[in-house]
């Protein structure tokens, strides 16, 4: 009966997945199973009376040994070198990384101490496998960081050029046909705008360039701006446009919600009839608010709502055909929502119009405390022509925007740099208005630019600020309003609207 408890025990442990051991107080193998001599390379017979530490490289025998005496004092089951890389040790002299696990059995002198050893080989090398994909992916992921704000600018400095060029020449030619060709020229840049601008946005988020960074905030200022931005583009379609004025503070990112509500009211413009009306609202519900943009456009059939959000995806335009769009606004509105973990809904019936409904966490501060301070009076020209300072690095640009300034009547000294700003301002006295590019060379930026030349002028100097990457801009800079931020490329009409509007102020 003995004999076969024996037999049994050891085709029982011969059958285990797993290398195990018998080793005595004396460190000597008493016990291996069928998978020792698989693993290590030796006979059973040249296993069993074997030191336990000829299975293990021996950069690590003489610690081992003392590892050994210790566990004889503190018996418990437990792993082996918990949080250490450990290896075995082949006939052969190779190494292979194992886990090993502790059980004693027995006490005193009769005290054995069962080792399972397990090669992890296959799963070290996938780890290593999936560690190397990983700092792959994230040098790709830089690298495409890298050339999309090399794009972002870039990109769009020969299009600012067109634009601006587009503008001068519509104000010194007057020939119909010639008119014509710049009209068509116009809506091919705008085209080109448009598409490059969606791309972009698309591609920053899909590589994960673009985080939040949420605040407390009133909504009323954002709204504010909306409605700045879109009521000639309304009124040139012969659209209402009613921003409704509202005093609630909520948490999120300021410049990534305005980056949604922009393509939410560029569609709802879009895909308004003439005479019609296109609305933005903000309301408290319960523990949210709830900002609803709302038109009385074509509305959206239920059958391709579950649509609207996919690329290029355009309700009632087929493939291929003549569009105005590209069908990517509301893409880049889902993915942001998504960034954010808000809340969008939406409603909509054909012929009478359709309503998207966000919903943002509520803040804890009072609007009222979250409004702008007004500034003091900056230095005002004397009667005549306003005086503005241009700083731009590209001289493409540069030429472009200081000849259409010129023909439209100002006095411009146009500028390349940080330091020629700052002595411009010091040798021809406070400008009316500084213009700036936000990339500049030598790693100069825009801000830092408005920010010393008012230091020097002791003056709070109307400013516009033109930039490719307004996303990033407009989260890093304080609500200051006399300071406009515009999106390159930015059209000769929306550049001079933006320039008297602020003069005006």
């Amino acid at each position: 009966m003995q004999s076969l408890s024996s037999e049994l025990a050891r085709s029982v442990l011969d059958a285990a997945p797993d290398a195990m051991i018998l080793i005595d107080g004396a460190g000597r193998i008493r016990f291996a199973n069928r998978q020792v001599s698989t693993l290590f390379g030796y006979r059973h017979d040249e296993i069993v009376g074997l030191a336990v530490e000829q299975l293990m490289p021996e950069r690590f025998r003489s610690r081992h040994i003392t590892h050994r005496h210790g566990y004889t004092e503190a018996q418990r089951a437990r792993p082996m070198g918990e949080g250490l890389a450990l290896f075995g040790r082949r006939l052969d002299g190779s190494e292979f990384p194992v886990e090993i696990s502790l059980s004693p059995i027995g006490s005193g002198r009769e005290l054995l101490v069962a080792a399972a050893i397990r090669d992890v080989s296959d799963r070290k090398h996938a780890e290593k496998e999936l560690r190397l994909a990983r700092e792959s992916a994230d040098r790709a992921n830089q690298a495409k960081s890298r050339f999309l704000a090399t794009a972002s600018h870039d990109l769009r400095q020969p299009l600012q050029t067109l634009a601006l060029l587009n503008g001068i020449l519509r104000r010194v030619i007057s020939e119909p046909s010639a008119l014509d060709a710049l009209s068509q020229q116009e809506q091919a840049v705008g085209a080109m705008t448009r598409l490059l601008g969606a791309l972009l946005d698309i591609s920053k988020l899909e590589s994960g360039a673009i985080r939040p960074e949420p605040k407390e905030f009133s909504i009323g200022s954002l709204f504010e701006g909306l409605r700045r931005e879109f009521a000639s583009i309304a009124a040139s379609k012969n659209l209402e446009l009613q921003v409704s004025p509202c005093e609630e503070c909520i948490h999120s990112d300021p410049a990534l919600l305005e980056q949604i509500l922009k393509n939410l009211l560029s569609n709802a413009i879009k895909y308004t009839p003439p005479g019609g009306r296109v609305a933005l609202r903000a309301r408290r519900q319960n523990d949210s608010v709830q900002v609803e943009v709302a038109d009385t456009g074509v509305g959206i059939a239920p059958e391709h709502i579950a649509y609207i959000y996919d690329e290029f995806y355009q309700v009632g335009v087929p493939a291929n055909s003549s569009r105005e769009g590209y069908g990517l606004g509301l893409s880049i509105v889902q993915r942001l929502v998504r960034l954010l973990d808000l809340r969008l809904e939406v409603t909509s019936e054909v012929g009478k119009g359709s309503i998207f409904s966000l919903s943002l966490p509520p803040g804890a501060a009072q609007a009222s405390a979250l409004q702008p301070q007004a500034a003091a009076p900056a230095h005002q020209s004397p009667a005549g022509r306003p005086r503005v300072l241009l700083v731009e690095d590209d001289p493409g640009v540069r030429d472009a925007t200081r000849m259409l300034l010129s023909v439209e009547g100002y006095r411009v000294t146009a500028v390349a740099s940080l330091a020629a700003a700052l002595q411009s301002a010091q040798d021809g006295g406070p400008p009316d208005l500084m213009i700036t590019d936000y990339h500049l060379g030598e790693g100069e930026l825009g801000t830092d630019v408005i920010a010393a030349v008012r230091e020097k002028l002791h003056s709070e100097v109307k400013a516009v600020l033109v930039t490719g990457d307004t996303s990033t801009v407009v989260k890093h800079m304080a609500n200051d309003p006399r300071l406009r931020v515009l999106s390159k490329p930015i059209d000769a009409e929306q550049l001079l609207m933006v320039l008297k509007e602020l003069l005006s102020a």
